[in-house]
């Protein structure tokens, strides 16, 4: 039976912004995995933020009651959208089992996700649980001045970075070839993760960037192992994972004004990594690596 995903926003079907839609190619990709056999791996839905009459959202609702085995969930907003009863939900579900994915963008785009307790925790913002390490609290990218930290300069999109795998090398950094990822999609902001005192025994750092401004280094994804609940990755940046960082051919909102790069266009496995790193969340959430 394929394992069932969520990819959820925290924002809703609004057109000129980065509503699920603009995350087609990793549901595609993640839709077009197989088994050895050639069964289907997994069953992806692909959502909005939709909320009923109490103002939860239904689809985290139904998350909880088993509807879904992994939650993708994508931090786009800026208004705080979880609720009381969405945080429950998400609580609940990662009770019975559930995997959890959390990414973000740049400063405070999506710090409601610091709202999932220590899971949560791990997403640094600069309002909402900023990075502990205080000098990290400033700007990196210098190019666009309306965007504050956490901010750090991978690359344009379009473009790749190199990362660092953080050693011993944990699966979800292991390529097909058992040698490290070492290329993701750059983005010209970064976002920050890290390992809450809460999670210190039970989480660690997996992958790191470096600043293409200032040559800082800084973590990009973080694996959670907490007793009692399912796995769950924390990432730094939903640009890993966006259409327009996979093709910058394809659309953006139309506040996103930085050049763009081609790197992942300059040959056919340049996106390999990026596809493996996909694939290696969506196996280790389920328990198959």
């Amino acid at each position: 039976m394929p394992t069932r995903i969520l990819v959820k926003t925290t924002i809703g079907p609004v057109m000129d912004d980065w509503h699920v839609g603009r995350f087609s190619l990793l549901t595609d990709h993640l839709r077009s995995l197989r088994d050895s056999s050639g069964g289907v791996l997994y069953d992806v839905a692909a959502r909005d933020r939709s909320v009923n009459q109490e103002g939860e959202d239904t689809d985290l609702v139904q998350l909880a009651h088993g509807a879904h085995d992994q939650l993708w969930l994508i931090g786009a907003d800026e208004t705080g959208a979880l609720t009381t009863g969405d945080i429950d939900n998400v609580a609940q579900f990662r009770r019975r089992g559930g995997g959890v994915l959390l990414t973000r963008d740049h400063q405070d785009l999506g710090a409601c996700l610091t709202r999932l307790g220590a899971l949560g925790a791990t997403q640094y913002f600069q309002t909402a649980n900023p990075d502990p390490d205080e000098s990290h609290r400033c700007c990196d990218d210098l190019q666009t001045p309306s965007i504050s930290w956490p901010n750090y300069h991978s690359g344009a999109n379009g473009d790749l970075q190199m990362i660092s795998a953080v050693h011993p090398v944990h699966a979800l950094m292991r390529g097909a070839s058992g040698t490290a990822i070492r290329r993701l999609p750059a983005h010209p902001h970064e976002g920050s993760v890290g390992v809450p005192t809460a999670l210190r025994h039970v989480a660690r750092v997996v992958a790191q960037g470096g600043s293409l401004t200032t040559g800082a280094t800084f973590n990009l994804c973080v694996a959670v192992e907490e007793p009692g609940m399912g796995r769950a990755v924390s990432d730094s940046s939903f640009h890993h994972f966006c259409d327009y960082n996979w093709n910058p051919r394809m659309e953006c909102p139309s506040f996103v004004n930085e050049p763009a790069g081609e790197d992942v266009l300059s040959s056919p496995d340049a996106l390999d990594d990026g596809h493996r790193y996909v694939e290696n969340i969506a196996a280790w959430l389920a328990g198959r690596i």
